[in-house]
């Protein structure tokens, strides 16, 4: 038999807690003490639960019902009603919002990356992303919504970077995913949505009979000597130029025929070790007279 407002407002607390049945799972229970909750029992996964409802008389016999049904909504949908309730209480704590689950997998996940990688991957958040959906709750996130997002780095040119940003946010939505807070990762809808990265091609020389041609122009440069030994250096230890350019004394051990350089040259997370062949620590040796007082093995000269 239903409930009235007549027998709940009438319902007197006894030595024992009881409860008062309304319908459908619904039910008053009245403390010793005199507090009155709603609950609301239910089955799930072949489990039984209980959802608390509110206290009366703040939570009137209406309201009651009403959230009842709400809850039964949920059930019909394969919804836990108090695992719904948790969720919406973390989106209005902000726990689960894009930039707090962001910021929990860049402390995961660039744990073992370089200093420079996991400060440029913030960086690109915090000034593209967290300003448009840092605060939306990231179950809540669509397609079009992140495709917005995007089309604002792409309108300045950038599409490398837009590219390189749709990669991290779909990151982020697959460890929200992982976790437990979000179903899906809108940003794999997004395939073909953004403008293609162009290829870059860079010059290189391939042909065997091209590179013997560079190096004996190399064997006849007639510059400075530092650079001719930076030039020579450079098809020994398969460097770049710039690395080459920076390469510092105190990186450099000629006795043990290494050099070292550090990781955050090479913006990596460990040192990068150079074994020198006889030939190149000839080639240091012969300029150490020259530079070794300085910093760099083969600073900067006029030719």
């Amino acid at each position: 038999m239903a409930l009235t407002d007549t027998a709940v407002r009438n319902a007197r607390p006894a030595e024992k807690a009881f409860k008062l049945a309304d319908e459908k799972g619904l039910f008053l229970h009245v403390m010793p003490g005199g507090a009155r909750y709603w609950r609301l029992k239910y089955r799930i996964g072949g489990k039984e639960k209980l959802m608390a409802l509110g206290v009366y008389p703040e939570v009137s016999l209406k309201e009651a019902r009403a959230r009842r049904d709400k809850a039964r909504a949920l059930l019909g949908q394969g919804i836990d009603p108090n695992d719904h309730k948790k969720a919406a209480k973390r989106t209005e704590a902000g726990e689960d919002s894009f930039e707090r689950i962001a910021l929990e997998w860049h402390a995961r996940h660039m744990a073992n990356k370089s200093e420079s990688h996991a400060t440029k991957t913030l960086e690109r958040l915090r000034k593209d992303v967290f300003p448009w959906i840092g605060n939306r709750p990231v179950r809540e996130i669509t397609a079009p919504e992140l495709l917005s997002v995007l089309r604002r780095i792409e309108s300045r040119g950038a599409i490398e970077l837009c590219h390189v940003t749709k990669r991290i946010c779909g990151q982020v939505m697959r460890y929200a995913i992982a976790t437990g807070r979000a179903e899906r990762d809108p940003a794999a809808d997004l395939k073909g949505a953004l403008q293609p990265v162009k290829a870059r091609h860079f010059a290189a020389i391939t042909d065997p009979k091209a590179i013997g041609e560079l190096l004996r122009a190399i064997e006849e440069y007639t510059g400075h000597f530092a650079t001719q030994c930076a030039l020579k250096l450079s098809p020994l230890v398969m460097l770049r130029p710039g690395e080459v350019r920076q390469a510092e004394w105190a990186e450099i051990d000629i006795e043990a025929a290494e050099w070292r350089i550090p990781a955050a040259k090479m913006k990596m997370r460990d040192e990068h070790i150079v074994p020198l062949s006889r030939q190149a620590v000839e080639i240091l040796e012969s300029i150490r007279p020259l530079t070794g007082r300085g910093r760099y093995a083969s600073p900067g000269f006029p030719t």
